[in-house]
């Protein structure tokens, strides 16, 4: 595999540590601006939106752009929004800092996947985007963990700051490996971009995408409360947990990238049901400790199986807007992180018990088999001539004269 797919995965270490860092920093950042808990964690909605809007609009507005030049620039305004927001002097500011943080997002992973599936063999796309996606698993490990850790130690300024220095990192890895000659984006410009979107297979990919990750997020949204209130777990050890969470992924991420090579479809097929398997049983494995840790560890390894998968349908249903498309996609992943812990917030609220988000989370993922499974027809239907019509034809008998003599 290219050293640039390293550059690439540092990029996404640094995307990955930020997006979820806040999490973890909620209850220090509100007591340092004088503000509640509820109202800071709009810091993490805000960097939602901003990984929603920035994601298609910078990836269209780039279409006619080097590739090369593009990563780079995603990463200095990635950059510029963590460095603000170390510097934010209250809460507003910190609110519009981390939208800028999230406009890069989806726009990177989007044009990343484009320049990594260019850089290898055709047999090898799904492992090249599984690489550089490595990073954003590898920041559940051992990112977020540390940077959470420097927060509670140093203050929260001062992990934006260190994830700032992570971005300058991926920058000159991408000036210095990525190679010229596969940087370049084709001549399609926007209205071609935003063309190729308005096909029916990219909406049903991106449908599945949302519903598939929106059950991922429903019970994961609401996993430390399971973890001590119904296995009995100390908040002292959810960390830990949460690490084992981004092992899992890490374990699917790489799996699913290795199969969907092998079969795309059927890596997607499998990694949908196996989570809502893992979901449907949830419940039951939260009952334990033991079991508790295995459950953790099994979330992530099903639903990041179909990372790969998903990412290079929608590329491939849009193959004259790729960067636009893998971007939508990375969109859509955000949307059902919102709607994945909206669902589940719902199925508590009800009063359904604690492990109930992770059940509604099994009747997304069995939503998103149905749309995969729509998608499959489509394209069966697309794919499979049609039978024309047999017209029936006079051949002249050895006594018939033909009228053209």
């Amino acid at each position: 595999m290219p050293l640039a797919l390293l550059a690439l995965a540092v990029g996404a270490f640094g995307i990955g540590t930020t997006e979820f860092v806040m999490m973890g920093l909620l209850p220090d950042v509100a007591d340092d601006l004088g503000i509640s808990i509820p109202t800071a964690g709009h810091l993490v909605s805000a960097y939602a939106i901003g990984v929603v809007i920035g994601a298609p609009l910078l990836a269209a507005v780039t279409a006619r752009m080097s590739r090369r030049k593009v990563l780079i620039g995603l990463m200095v305004l990635f950059v510029a929004g963590n460095a603000l927001s170390a510097l934010a002097p209250d809460y507003h500011w910190l609110v519009a800092a981390r939208f800028l943080s999230g406009l890069p997002h989806g726009a990177f992973f989007g044009v990343g996947a484009v320049v990594a599936t260019g850089l290898v063999a055709p047999e090898r796309k799904a492992r090249a985007v599984s690489l550089m996606f490595l990073g954003l698993t590898v920041a559940n490990i051992a990112g977020v963990p540390a940077a959470t850790l420097v927060g509670q130690n140093f203050g929260w300024r001062a992990t934006f700051l260190g994830v700032s220095v992570i971005g300058l990192a991926a920058i000159a890895s991408l000036a210095l490996v990525l190679p010229r000659d596969h940087a370049h984006a084709p001549a399609a410009g926007l209205r071609g971009e935003l063309a190729a979107l308005r096909s029916l297979p990219v909406w049903l990919a991106l449908g599945t995408t949302v519903a598939g990750f929106g059950a991922l997020f429903s019970a994961y949204s609401y996993i430390t409360p399971m973890l001590t209130d119904s296995a009995g777990y100390a908040d002292s050890s959810v960390t830990l947990l949460l690490a084992l969470f981004g092992v899992g992924a890490t374990a699917g991420n790489l799996l699913g990238g290795r199969l969907a090579d092998r079969s795309m479809r059927a890596t997607l097929f499998g990694g949908l049901i196996s989570l809502v398997a893992v979901l449907a049983v949830f419940p039951v494995l939260m009952a334990t400790a033991w079991s508790a840790a295995l459950a953790v560890v099994l979330l992530g390894t099903a639903a990041f199986v179909t990372s790969s998968p998903l990412l290079l349908m929608v590329m491939e249903k849009a193959s004259s807007a790729p960067s636009l498309a893998s971007s939508a996609n990375q969109a859509a992943f955000n949307l059902a992180n919102a709607g994945g812990a909206w669902i589940g917030g719902l199925a508590l609220a009800a009063g359904f018990g604690v492990t109930s988000p992770a059940l509604a989370g099994a009747a997304l993922a069995v939503l998103g088999l149905g749309v995969a499974t729509i998608a499959y027809t489509v394209d069966r239907r697309r794919t499979t001539p049609h039978k024309g019509r047999v017209v029936a034809t006079h051949t002249p008998q050895p006594t018939e004269t033909p009228a053209h003599l």
